[in-house]
């Protein structure tokens, strides 16, 4: 049975953005998921993700940055979707402690911009366990000549990449490759054969909650291997 939803607010420097919280009985850990760039948190490939964790046994809370929260398109620049992702993570944190869990992993997930605006503040010093992105949005589709990947080699947690073979922001697919060798012992990088950027596969027509959920195995074993090992 898929754990009971509390929706909740999140105070960012003023301006309140929803979330949907989710703790099974004696979660091994929490894990924050931001959505990505064109969709919020009700999204069902977010929905999927997070229920199928949640089933598997660990917290989520999923949010909304403040441009979605307002309805706007255009995503938040990057200092305020840094800010969103400290007061989440404090929130998570606080919603562990209060489940007698004080000191539980708390990990940081996204698809496409919400993981990538998470990498940005753990480069800035957000604490977290791990980071675990859901498509990484290495470049602008086309433009390879402009990576984002400057800051992830300096980023010491554990990291997961999930990513789609055919996915447009990671071709040429060994352009990540090399990102993934760089960062070195800290970086695990899952490719998904035939997959774009939603992870959805040609030809394989599927739900977007399931193709969600199909995601929660590879990184509830990710995260929990990573938490042994720092036991």
């Amino acid at each position: 049975m898929t754990a009971a939803e509390l929706s909740i607010t999140i105070d960012v420097d003023g301006t309140p953005v929803s979330g949907v919280y989710a703790r099974p009985p004696g979660a091994a850990a929490t894990i924050v998921v931001a959505h990505g760039a064109g969709a919020g948190m009700e999204h069902p490939f977010m929905t999927g993700f997070t229920r199928a964790l949640n089933d598997d046994g660990l917290a989520t809370l999923r949010f909304n940055f403040p441009y979605r929260e307002a309805g706007r398109k255009f995503p938040d620049r990057p200092p305020v979707a840094i800010a969103t992702w400290r007061s989440v993570m404090d929130a998570a944190a606080a919603r562990a402690a209060d489940a007698g869990s004080p000191g539980e992993p708390i990990w940081a997930s996204g698809k496409s911009f919400g993981g990538r605006m998470a990498s940005m503040a753990v480069a800035e010093g957000m604490p977290v366990a791990g980071l675990v992105f859901l498509g990484y949005p290495l470049h602008a589709p086309g433009k390879p000549e402009k990576p984002r990947s400057d800051h992830l080699p300096g980023i010491t947690v554990p990291m997961l990449f999930l990513q789609g073979r055919n996915d447009p922001f990671a071709t040429p697919n060994e352009q990540l490759d090399e990102v993934a060798r760089r960062i070195g012992q800290n970086a695990s990088l899952e490719w998904v054969e035939g997959a774009g950027h939603s992870f959805e596969i040609k030809g394989a027509k599927r739900p977007a909650a399931e193709i969600g959920a199909g995601l929660a195995a590879p990184v509830s074993a990710f995260v929990r291997a990573a938490s042994a090992g720092r036991r």
